[in-house]
C-alpha cells in the first residue's frame, strides 16, 4: 500500500541563477522526494507538486531550503485545489480577499475556469454553485464542459442554452447523484411555476452538485440566500466588466418581468 502524500512547496526566486531548479531536483532526490510536477507560477515564484513518505522530510526539506540564499520559501504545505491548478496553469485563480469563497475569471481564463469546475463537480456530496456573468460570456458552456471533463451527466432544470428549458419533474435516472444539475436563475424566476419550484426543492435537498446561473436573481425572489452557496463564481469578459442587473430589475418594475432582458 503506497502511503505516500502530496505535499505543494512553493518558492520566490530572489536570485536567478542557471542552474538553480537543477540544485533544488538534486536536493530533492537526495531526501528520496519524487516530483510530480513544477511549473513557474505568477511571476517570479515556482510551484513544485511533491509525493512524500514523511512529515520528517517535509521538515528537513524546509530547514535546508531556508539556508539558501536565492530563494524564499511562499508555501509549504498539503496541496489545495488552488495551488494544483496553480502548477497546471501556471497561475493562481483570483480570490476575493473579503469573501473568500468568491473566485473570479474572464473570457481569456476558460480553460482554467473548466478546469476548476471539473474539480469541484468530482467531489461528492451536496454543493451548491453560483455564477455569475452578463449575457453571452460563457457561463453555460463552461459548466457543461466542466460537466464533461469530470464525466458527469449535466441535467437542464431551467435553461436557455438550446431552447427554453423549464422542468417541473425528472424521471427516475435523472435523480442520479452523479449528475450535475443546472438552472437559470433569471429562467426560473421569470416563467416557472409552483410545480417547478416544487423540483428545485427536491434537487436541492439531494446530495449532489447544483449550478446557479445568476445567482443574485435565484435568491431574491426565493426562499434561499447567498449564504447557502459553497462558492460563487464571477466570469467577465474583461477584468474591468461591470456585472450588473439593472435592466433586468428595470424589465421587472415596469414591464413585469424579464422579457426585455437577452439571457
Amino acid at each position: 500500500m503506497d502511503d505516500r502524500k502530496e505535499w505543494y512547496l512553493e518558492y520566490e526566486l530572489t536570485v536567478n541563477r542557471p542552474g538553480l531548479l537543477g540544485d533544488i531536483s538534486s536536493l530533492l532526490g537526495m531526501l528520496s522526494i519524487n516530483i510530480i510536477s513544477i511549473n513557474g507560477v505568477d511571476d517570479k515564484k515556482r510551484g513544485l507538486l511533491l509525493l512524500v513518505k514523511s512529515e520528517e522530510q517535509i521538515g528537513r526539506l524546509e530547514s535546508i531550503l531556508q539556508t539558501m540564499e536565492t530563494i524564499k520559501v511562499t508555501k509549504i504545505r498539503e496541496p489545495k485545489l488552488r495551488d494544483k491548478l496553480a502548477v497546471r496553469h501556471g497561475r493562481y485563480i483570483q480570490r476575493d480577499h473579503d469573501d473568500r469563497k468568491t473566485f473570479r475569471f474572464v473570457r481569456d481564463d476558460l480553460g482554467i475556469l473548466v478546469d476548476f469546475m471539473a474539480e469541484l463537480f468530482k467531489r461528492e456530496g451536496h454543493k451548491l454553485i453560483g455564477i455569475r456573468g452578463m449575457p453571452r460570456v460563457g457561463k453555460t458552456e463552461s459548466i457543461v464542459a466542466a460537466s464533461v471533463c469530470a464525466n458527469k451527466k449535466w441535467i437542464f432544470v431551467s435553461s436557455t442554452m438550446i431552447k427554453q428549458t423549464v422542468r417541473s419533474q425528472l424521471i427516475d435516472d435523472e435523480y442520479s447523484l452523479n449528475n450535475i444539475f443546472i438552472l437559470d436563475g433569471v429562467v426560473s424566476t421569470e416563467r416557472a411555476n409552483e410545480q417547478h419550484w416544487q423540483l428545485v426543492r427536491e434537487i436541492m435537498q439531494l446530495p449532489a452538485v447544483k449550478v446557479v446561473e445568476h445567482p443574485d436573481i435565484f435568491v431574491q425572489y426565493s426562499e434561499y440566500s447567498l449564504d447557502d452557496f459553497d462558492y460563487i463564481i464571477e466570469l467577465r469578459e474583461d477584468p474591468a466588466q461591470e456585472i450588473t442587473y439593472d435592466l433586468l430589475q428595470r424589465n421587472r418594475m415596469f414591464q413585469g418581468g424579464f422579457g426585455g432582458f437577452d439571457y
